[in-house]
């Protein structure tokens, strides 16, 4: 069974994308942030070890869009809160481990993905954490069916993600592996410059 690396990508159009940021750097520069993130990180991620498929929002729009690699398979988000969103991409995937990360994580290597598909070989699931309270990075075995109340109660973009997504596991298994951030705001992507020396 082969490894899935999903990547949720939503059209970089101002207004519509990474709008926290915009509000502190102005939504044109905001989402041409946003398609440059994401461009750097599907030729970092690529690899032949997984396939990658993208995630992409809005739906109809997404899959025709040019902007992403028109060789990367596609599937739409469709409605709903992040958790509905990725128990659907998940529950459509093909067997095998599986990986969801998002594409305003600019740290992400191969190296990450490599070690997080690791960790599901003794666990069910794998996150990585963030400094917010969140994560980067969820993924899931799928040797056995997720519990219907996987991702259900999340109080998404709070400091409370990762405890309540863990909460709602049931009886399954995880693991943790490197820590990243994503960026939401100007803040972050200040400390993304003073790390890169920008």
């Amino acid at each position: 069974m082969r490894q899935t690396l999903v990547v949720m990508v939503k059209e970089p159009r101002p207004g519509r994308v990474k709008t926290r940021l915009g509000r502190d750097i102005g939504m044109i520069p905001a989402a041409w942030w946003f398609r440059h993130q994401s461009a750097r990180l599907l030729r970092e991620v690529s690899d032949r070890r997984w396939q990658t498929v993208l995630a992409v929002s809005p739906d109809r729009a997404g899959r025709k869009s040019r902007v992403w690699p028109g060789h990367l398979p596609r599937l739409a988000q469709g409605p709903g809160d992040l958790g509905a969103r990725m128990a659907r991409i998940l529950a459509a995937l093909p067997p095998g481990p599986a990986l969801i990360v998002g594409a305003d994580i600019p740290g992400i290597t191969r190296t990450h993905i490599a070690r997080a598909f690791a960790r599901l070989g003794a666990r069910d699931a794998v996150f990585g954490p963030a400094g917010d309270g969140g994560y980067w990075l969820v993924g899931l075995k799928r040797s056995r069916p997720a519990p219907t109340s996987l991702f259900k109660g999340v109080r998404w973009s709070s400091r409370h993600a990762l405890s309540d997504t863990l909460s709602s596991m049931g009886s399954l298994t995880y693991s943790l592996t490197d820590r990243l951030d994503d960026v939401d705001n100007a803040r972050d992507l200040a400390r993304l410059s003073a790390r890169k020396g920008i």
